[in-house]
């Protein structure tokens, strides 16, 4: 069975943003279809809309979490917020930050809302391939250690 991992950075590599990476590479656990999935991660993309603030891959880790840990009642979060917390905790042991222009060594946004034609020279540059294979081992490895409820 592929890794999820290697299944976020598939979808990375198809053009997909980071945040629409991991997410859908978690649309069968969150019960999601794909198209929902990729339409509801979208805007996270590029640390919020190429705000370059916090990470995509990050954010969609976190959209899942909501997913197969929270609920509809508001005291939910009490459940979320520390789950996030320890996964941010371990995405900055591994990389540094989950502040999406520190790890790309920007020391500010590019500030155009366009992203860049994905070429050869842009997948060379960027961590982001390899971040989102990160944020989602981490999150199948938390699942994996904390079963979520059955719904």
């Amino acid at each position: 069975m592929e890794k999820k991992g290697e299944q976020a950075r598939a979808l990375f590599m198809q053009g997909y943003n980071c945040s629409q990476s991991v997410a859908a590479a978690f649309c069968e656990e969150a019960g999601l279809d794909r198209d929902a999935m990729l339409r509801i991660s979208v805007g996270l993309g590029g640390g919020m809309g190429r705000l370059r603030e916090v990470c995509g891959a990050f954010s969609g880790m976190v959209l899942v979490l909501g997913m197969l840990y929270g609920d509809a009642d508001p005291a939910s979060k009490t459940v979320v917020y520390p789950i996030v917390q320890q996964l941010a905790e371990g995405f900055k042991a591994e990389n540094g930050s989950i502040v999406c222009k520190e790890l790309l060594g920007l020391a500010k946004p590019e500030g155009s809302p366009v992203p860049e034609p994905r070429t050869a020279g842009y997948y060379k540059k960027r961590p982001c391939a390899e971040l989102v294979a990160q944020a989602a081992d981490l999150l199948a490895e938390y699942i994996a250690a904390n079963p979520p409820k059955q719904r």
